[in-house]
């Protein structure tokens, strides 16, 4: 589910933008890195701490 959310998120936002994604789903640690790979976005930063994951998202053209 946050690897949707994610996606209908980036949809409305403008290029350049930032999105912050917090996660508790271990899965996201592999599928939102992934989906950015293929897309026109950048992954700038992901950690994760105390089982939650975070991912900061610049949001591409």
């Amino acid at each position: 589910m946050p690897l949707l959310k994610t996606k209908l998120e980036l949809n409305g936002m403008a290029p350049g933008d930032r999105l912050e994604v917090i996660a508790t789903d271990a899965g996201s640690a592999r599928d939102i890195p992934a989906f950015l790979a293929l897309s026109s976005h950048t992954l700038v930063s992901s950690t994760e701490a105390d089982g939650e994951y975070r991912f900061v998202i610049q949001c591409g053209g």
